[in-house]
C-alpha cells in the first residue's frame, strides 16, 4: 500500500467553537493549535494547511495556574533604546484577554509562512457572542 498524497481540493475545512469558561490557558491553547494545524485529521500533512477554523468565546474567563497572573511577563519592544515594555499576565487578562489567547496559540504554531497562514483561521472574542453563526460551527470539547 502506498502513501496517500493529500491535495488542496480534498481538504474539507470545518468551523469549530471553543468555550474557554474555566479552562486552563496552556492546555486549551495546545488543543486549539492542533486543530488549526490539522493534526486531528487523518489527512494531516506537515507541508499543507489542512486545519480547521476555530472560534474562541469567553476569552476573559480563561484560567492561569499557580502564580502566573503576577509572575508571567509579556514583553514588547518599540525598537528604540530603552523601549522595552513588560506587562504581567494578570494585567493583560484584564485589558486584552483575546491577545493573551492569541499569543499562547501563536507560540505553538510553526514559525514560517504556513504557521502565519494557519494563525489567520483563529477568531477570538470576549463574551459568548460571535459573528460566525452562518458557518454553523461545531462545539469542540477537550
Amino acid at each position: 500500500m502506498s502513501t496517500q498524497i493529500v491535495k488542496k481540493a480534498d481538504i474539507d475545512q470545518k468551523w469549530h467553537i471553543v468555550d474557554l469558561n474555566g479552562k486552563v490557558l496552556g492546555r486549551a491553547a495546545s488543543e486549539i493549535a492542533k486543530v488549526l494545524r490539522g493534526k486531528n485529521k487523518p489527512c494531516f500533512a506537515p507541508h499543507m494547511d489542512a486545519g480547521d477554523f476555530v472560534i474562541v468565546v469567553n476569552a476573559e474567563k480563561v484560567r492561569l495556574t499557580g502564580n502566573k497572573l503576577a509572575d508571567k511577563m509579556y514583553y514588547r519592544h518599540s525598537g528604540y533604546p530603552g523601549g522595552l515594555t513588560t506587562t504581567p499576565a494578570g494585567k493583560m487578562l484584564e485589558r486584552k484577554p483575546e491577545e493573551l489567547i492569541r499569543k499562547a496559540v501563536k507560540g505553538m504554531l510553526p514559525k514560517n509562512k504556513l504557521g502565519r497562514q494557519m494563525f489567520t483561521k483563529l477568531k477570538v472574542y470576549i463574551g459568548g457572542n460571535h459573528p460566525h453563526s452562518a458557518q454553523k460551527p461545531h462545539v469542540l470539547e477537550f
